[in-house]
């Protein structure tokens, strides 16, 4: 008997339907694991470690201010690519925000002034700004997002903990100052090569889902009106902190400074009330908005003072001592989330309060051990920082959906530079009281950073508490006020990030029909 011949067309869906999304799946973890750090990398100004490197006749102070637009630059870009990426797709987007990183990487190896320098950090800013919203964005909309969005959390809690020393890392034994701007251009290469790969995959997973009868586009529901004015909002804040932090680059007298770190202040307050106000998909939100700016103001800012006290030169072990405790750090951290992402719902609302208690537990740390001469301790303060951050994103992310999740990204790198005017405001004070108690030695200077760490440790310490009981504050409320469970399930599965479900009502049956009809559809109810 013949055998009819099959479709060469329908087995070629066949096999994209199968092996695709899988492919999809593993390019967006992969991507998820080298992008991010590249991304976060960008924020530290290290040019002042080579500035003896500098040509001569370049100005240090113009040099730094330079360096430093890459941070203001990015967190003005987020809310923005946010924006991007739920009115279009992420794929593109993150094909673009990468090539704008190679195209800075591959142009810094010919910087030659501080113009120069100023464009090119301008470009790893936004490059870096529009890759951190397409990451959660692509994680959010693949299959597996419950291991994905745990690893994308993980991966961003580890690289802002880690940011400083990555940033120093390629600067160790460096002869040219031109390495801070292009410190990993292979794995920007590498990063670039994923996201087109990942672009191509999704290309032809889209064309196979039209072939196959189409199902809704890749990149779920677009925002709404609502939701992209929120997202503009948020540029408001970032705005006010970028320009606060060029300013203050001219040589403010100390007091001024002061006074910047006190308005800095003032916008942490501002997020935390845009957060409680402007979030949507319900309480779920208002939490991430909080997770988001308590984790930005506290890991980089925090890490990044822990990293330059404990380099050779201030008595500690050196970048060469620290890598074991980041390493331990980042393993712990991506467990915990992911061991999170996979938990049942219900058992991960007060999973946000209890990761924000832990980070309060590694600042607590940081004030105890810190300076620590060889290195070892330092992985209990690093493991509660990264490990508590990644829990209280992931679980937070479960009890929002993606536009709460970008709003929430949105306010997380304002608070990062705000955490630094604050740092910087309490350094100025520190040091402010060794130079009027007597000459200012270079153990004096030393300890008054170590004292300033200590004082930062305690006041961030306390803006968490204060995060955690106006978060419960507010959902308590919330939950008091009268429809509070009926608007509690208003929100869609598809906005929550969750697989939708129908459910379909059983008939309902006539007062004529069967007695036996009746009773089934009653008990199937």
């Amino acid at each position: 008997m013949a055998v009819p011949p099959v479709s060469q067309a329908r087995t070629a869906v066949a096999v994209r339907a199968v092996r695709v999304p899988l492919l999809l799946d593993v390019v967006a973890g992969l991507l998820t694991v080298v992008a991010l750090p590249l991304a976060v990398v960008a924020i530290p100004n290290t040019i002042s470690v080579v500035a003896a490197l500098l040509p001569p006749g370049v100005s240090h102070v113009d040099m730094m201010r330079a360096h430093g637009l890459a941070l203001p630059a990015m967190l003005l870009t987020v809310p923005l690519a946010s924006v991007a990426v739920r009115r279009f797709r992420a794929a593109p987007i993150l094909v673009a925000g990468l090539a704008l990183l190679a195209v800075a990487d591959a142009a810094g190896g010919y910087a030659d002034s501080t113009g120069v320098v100023g464009v090119l950090r301008v470009l790893h800013g936004v490059g870096a700004g529009a890759l951190i919203p397409a990451t959660l964005v692509v994680v959010s909309e693949r299959p597996r997002r419950n291991v994905l969005l745990p690893i994308w959390a993980g991966m961003l809690t580890v690289s802002l903990l880690a940011a400083q020393a990555l940033a120093l890392w390629p600067l160790d034994g460096s002869g040219s100052w031109r390495v801070t701007l292009q410190p990993y251009p292979l794995l920007t290469g590498v990063a670039l090569v994923l996201a087109a790969a990942y672009l191509v995959l999704w290309l032809i997973e889209g064309a196979g889902e039209a072939e196959e009868g189409g199902v809704e586009e890749p990149g779920g529901a677009r925002a709404s009106t609502a939701e992209r004015r929120r997202l503009m909002l948020a540029v408001v804040p970032a705005a006010g902190i970028a320009a606060l932090a060029i300013f203050l680059t001219f040589d403010w007298p100390p007091i001024l400074v002061v006074v910047a770190a006190a308005v800095a202040a003032a916008a942490v307050l501002a997020m935390l009330g845009l957060g409680a106000a402007g979030t949507f998909e319900g309480p779920g939100g208002r939490t991430l908005a909080f997770v988001n700016v308590a984790i930005g103001l506290i890991v980089l800012p925090t890490a990044a003072q822990t990293t330059y006290i404990e380099l050779g030169g201030l008595g500690g072990p050196g970048l060469k001592g620290l890598w074991l405790p980041f390493l331990l750090a980042a393993v712990i951290a991506l467990v915990a989330a992911v061991v999170v992402g996979v938990l049942p719902e219900r058992k991960v609302a007060q999973l946000p309060a209890a990761g924000l208690v832990t980070v309060v537990a590694g600042l607590c740390a940081i004030w105890w051990l810190v300076p620590e001469p060889s290195g070892w301790p330092l992985v209990v303060p690093f493991t509660l920082l990264a490990a508590g951050s990644a829990v209280a994103l992931v679980s937070a992310f479960r009890l929002a959906g993606v536009g709460s999740a970008l709003l929430g990204l949105s306010m997380c790198f304002p608070a990062v530079l705000a955490g630094f005017l604050l740092g910087t405001g309490i350094q100025v004070l520190m040091l402010n009281l060794i130079s009027e108690s007597g000459p200012a030695t270079g153990e004096a200077v030393a300890n008054g950073f170590i004292d300033a760490l200590h004082k930062w440790a305690q006041v961030g310490g306390g803006v968490v508490v204060g995060i955690i009981l106006l978060a419960q504050f507010l959902a308590r409320r919330a939950a008091a006020l009268p429809g509070a469970a009926t608007a509690a399930g208003t929100a869609s599965p598809a906005e929550r990030g969750q697989d939708a479900q129908v459910t379909i009502p059983a008939p309902t049956p006539s007062p004529e029909g069967d007695k036996g009809t009746a009773g089934e559809a009653g008990g199937d109810r």
